[in-house]
C-alpha cells in the first residue's frame, strides 16, 4: 500500500481548523421554553422571573440570533429589563408583554421610592436591529396589535393616578415603555406600545432609525376623543426621537401629549402617511438646534393641538415643511409656532417654563418667549383645519429674536370657532421679521405679508382702476378681473378639498407689500406668591383647553 500523499493529510487538518474556528450556528432563543419565563401569572413573584428571564435571555444573543416572544402568550413582567450592544439580531413579538403595575416593588437607581426608576425595556447601541411582529395594520380588518402579536402593554393607568391628582403626587418620576438608546441602523415595526405610565417611545441619539407600521395608544377612558379625564394621563408622549437620517410612516398615535415628536439635536427627520390625535406634530420642546424636518400626509382627528413647534430654552429651529395635513375639530390651538407651553414645576402646572399651560386663561399667567431662540425657513403647506373649537393659533416669538422666512402656503381654516381669545379670532401673531402668506390662506397671520390669491386679485383690480383714473369705463375689465379673482378663490378651496383628499388617501395608503411690524409682546408678570389651586386647574383643563365634555362625564368620575 502506498503511503498518502503529503498534501491530503495537510488538506484535511485545514479543513478540521476550519470547522472548529466557524461561529455558531444562528438559533432562535424562546423566551418562555429557553428562557424559563412563565405565561399568564400575574403575581409579583411571576413578573420578577420574568423579567430575569428576559434580562438573561437578551443577553445571550449573537449575530443573526432572533429572540422570540411565543404567539398566544401574555407574559406579565418587571421592569428593568435591560440589554446593550445587540448587533444584527431580530427582536419578534409574537405574543404580548405586560408591565408589572406594582409601583412599590418597582426596581429603582437607588433606595427609597423618591429614587429614579427603571425603564420597563432599555435597550442602548443596537446595531443593524429589527423589532418586529406578524401583526400589521388592516390584518384581518384590524389594526396593529389587535390580534395580541406585537403588543408592549404598560398598564399605566396606576402610575397616572387619581385624575387631576396623580401627577401632584407622583409627578414625573415614571418608567418609559421602550427605550433604544443609541440606536444605529434599526427598524421597528408591527408593534403596538400600549398605555405607557410615562413617554412610551424613546429613541435618544440615533442614526439611521426606521419606524413603520406601529401604532400607539395612551387613554383612560377613550380613545376617540380627549375629554377632562383623559387629558389627565400627563406625559404619555409617543414616537420621541433625536438623532439623524430618522423615518416614521405608517403609524398612529392616539395619546395625551406630543404625538410625534422630534427633540434637541436632530437632523433629516421624515414623519410621513400618520395619523396622530393628542398635543401634535411636534418639534420640542428643545434647546438647541433642529433642522431639515419633514411632516406630511397627516390626518389629525379630534387632536388637542396640530402643528406644534416649541422651545424651552434658546437653540435654532430651521428648514422645516409640514405638508398635506388634514386637523379635524382639534379642541385647543391647531398651530402653534412660539414658546413651550409647559410648567417644569410638579407642585405648581401653571408655572411658565417659559409659557404658562394657564396662558392665556388666566390674566397673572405668563407667556415668554426665550430670547434667543429663533425659527428659520418654517413652511406650512396645504394645512387645512376643520371647524376649530378655540382660536386658530399662536405664532409666537422674542423681538430679539424673530422669526425669519415663515411662509403659510394654502393654509386654510375651515369652519373657525367665533369664541374670541384675549386677542381676538385670528391669530396672535408676535415677533416674526419675515412672514409671508400664499394660496389660499385664510385666515392670515396680521403679522404676514398678504400675498394670498385674493390679495393678489385685490391689488390687480386696484391697479386697473387707478390706471382708469378712477373711472366706470372699465367696467367691464375689472367685472372680468373680479370673476378671475373668484375663480382663484374657488380653485383654493379646491385645492383645500384636495388637500383633505389626500390626507384621507395618505391614511388609508396610510409682489409688493412690506410686512407689518412685529408687535412686542406684553407678557403680564406673575406674582410671585401667586399658587396653583384646584380651581385653578378646573379651569384650565374645561376653558383653555375649550374641550368637549363628554356627555357622561359625572358618570366616568363616580366610575374611577
Amino acid at each position: 500500500m502506498s503511503p498518502l500523499p503529503l498534501a491530503l493529510p495537510l488538506a484535511l487538518a485545514l479543513v478540521l481548523l476550519s470547522s472548529a474556528a466557524a461561529p455558531a450556528r444562528a438559533r432562535v432563543w424562546d423566551l418562555e421554553a429557553d428562557g424559563g419565563a412563565v405565561a399568564g401569572d400575574d403575581t409579583l413573584a411571576t413578573q420578577q422571573r420574568n423579567g430575569a428571564a428576559m434580562n438573561a435571555t437578551l443577553a445571550k444573543l449573537r449575530p443573526g440570533d432572533e429572540f422570540l416572544v411565543p404567539a398566544g402568550k401574555r407574559f406579565f413582567m418587571m421592569g428593568g429589563v435591560q440589554a446593550a450592544g445587540l448587533t444584527s439580531v431580530t427582536l419578534r413579538f409574537e405574543g404580548s408583554l405586560v408591565a408589572s403595575d406594582d409601583m412599590k416593588a418597582w426596581p429603582r437607581h437607588g433606595d427609597g421610592q423618591k429614587a429614579r426608576v427603571f425603564e420597563f425595556i432599555e435597550l442602548r447601541g443596537l446595531v443593524n436591529v429589527t423589532l418586529t411582529s406578524s401583526s400589521a395594520p388592516g390584518l384581518n380588518g384590524g389594526s396593529t396589535g389587535d390580534d395580541g402579536r406585537g403588543v408592549i402593554d404598560g398598564r399605566g393607568s396606576t402610575w397616572w393616578g387619581f385624575p387631576g391628582i396623580g401627577y401632584l403626587e407622583i409627578g414625573e418620576n415614571r418608567p418609559r415603555l421602550l427605550v433604544l438608546d443609541g440606536a444605529k441602523d434599526v427598524v421597528v415595526e408591527n408593534l403596538f406600545l400600549k398605555d405607557s405610565p410615562y413617554w412610551t417611545f424613546w429613541a435618544p441619539n440615533a442614526d439611521g432609525l426606521e419606524i413603520r407600521n406601529s401604532r400607539v395608544e395612551a387613554y383612560r377612558l377613550s380613545n376617540t376623543s380627549h375629554d377632562i379625564i383623559d387629558l389627565t394621563a400627563f406625559n404619555t408622549d409617543g414616537f420621541d426621537v433625536t438623532g439623524n437620517d430618522i423615518w416614521i410612516h405608517h403609524s398612529t398615535v392616539f395619546n395625551q401629549d406630543d404625538c410625534f415628536c422630534i427633540k434637541d439635536d436632530s437632523t433629516n427627520v421624515v414623519v410621513e402617511h400618520v395619523n396622530a390625535s393628542g398635543l401634535g406634530l411636534t418639534i420640542g420642546s428643545i434647546a438647541s438646534n433642529v433642522n431639515n424636518v419633514t411632516f406630511r400626509n397627516a390626518h389629525m382627528r379630534d387632536t388637542v393641538k396640530g402643528v406644534y413647534l416649541k422651545f424651552r430654552g434658546n437653540g435654532v429651529i430651521s428648514n422645516v415643511l409640514f405638508e398635506n395635513i388634514v386637523i379635524d375639530e382639534p379642541t385647543q390651538y391647531p398651530i402653534w409656532i412660539g414658546p413651550a407651553q409647559q410648567s417644569d414645576d410638579q407642585t405648581n402646572p401653571c408655572a411658565a417654563h417659559p409659557c404658562s399651560l394657564c396662558w392665556p386663561l388666566f390674566s397673572w399667567a405668563e407667556c415668554n418667549a426665550p430670547p434667543q431662540a429663533t425659527y428659520i425657513n418654517i413652511t406650512l403647506r396645504n394645512v387645512v383645519v376643520n371647524s376649530p373649537a378655540g382660536n386658530v393659533g399662536v405664532i409666537l416669538a422674542n423681538t430679539s429674536s424673530p422669526m425669519q422666512n415663515v411662509v403659510f402656503d394654502g393654509v386654510v381654516v375651515n369652519n373657525p370657532s367665533t369664541k374670541p381669545a384675549k386677542w381676538g379670532t385670528g391669530y396672535l401673531c408676535e415677533g416674526v421679521a419675515s412672514g409671508v402668506a400664499t394660496g389660499g390662506t385664510t385666515p392670515v397671520p396680521s403679522c404676514f405679508k398678504d400675498d394670498t390669491d385674493a390679495a393678489r386679485a385685490r391689488r390687480r383690480r386696484e391697479a386697473a382702476r387707478a390706471a382708469d383714473g378712477g373711472g366706470d369705463g372699465d367696467d367691464g375689465d375689472a367685472a372680468a378681473q373680479e370673476g378671475e379673482a373668484a375663480k382663484g378663490e374657488g380653485d383654493a378651496e379646491a385645492g383645500a378639498g384636495a388637500g383633505a383628499g389626500s390626507g384621507d388617501a395618505a391614511m388609508e395608503d396610510a409682489d409688493g407689500d412690506e410686512a407689518d411690524e412685529p408687535a412686542k409682546a406684553k407678557p403680564v408678570k406673575q406674582p410671585a406668591t401667586r399658587t396653583t389651586t384646584l380651581e385653578d386647574l378646573e379651569a384650565l383643563l374645561e376653558e383653555s383647553l375649550t374641550l368637549r365634555v363628554i356627555p357622561d362625564q359625572e358618570a366616568n368620575l363616580k366610575a374611577l
